[in-house]
């Protein structure tokens, strides 16, 4: 299982791991206890988690969700170190420590929570993909 083969759903909490394509859209199932099937179709705005970045400061202008989630597993082994209900200058301070040439004027406080809540999910119910890609795999990609 790979970044490539989960997804979020505009409106609906939580991930989703991608089944197969419809005719409709694409079947999606909940990565929770509950594992509910759902059929997205094309109204609904589903992401692809490897097609997400956050924005930087570099020349290159972001960094791909899953490298940052690599480096926090690599750093924390999923003790964050965050309260239970962070502040808004924690999280900028914990997102600043874990990539300090974030654009701190284009990623909000909400997508630094969002991107915690999806890291404790993806460690819970798929920690492989928090693991580092050896070289001969991404090019098999």
């Amino acid at each position: 299982m790979d970044f490539k083969d989960l997804a979020t759903v505009a409106g609906k909490p939580g991930l989703f791991k991608v089944l197969k394509p419809s005719r409709t859209g694409v079947i999606l199932e909940s990565l929770d206890a509950k594992k509910m099937k759902m059929v997205a179709g094309m109204a609904q705005r589903v992401s692809i988690l490897s097609d997400i970045s956050i924005y930087t400061t570099t020349e290159e202008g972001a960094e791909p969700l899953e490298l940052v989630m690599q480096k926090i597993e690599a750093e924390f082994e999923g003790d964050l170190g965050l309260d239970s209900n962070p502040d808004d200058s924690e999280l900028r301070a914990f997102m600043k420590h874990i990539l300090p040439d974030v654009d701190e004027s284009r990623v909000y406080i909400s997508d630094i929570k969002k991107m915690i809540s999806w890291y404790k999910i993806i460690r819970k119910e798929m920690p492989e993909a928090l693991a580092p890609k050896a070289d001969s795999e991404t090019k098999e990609d």
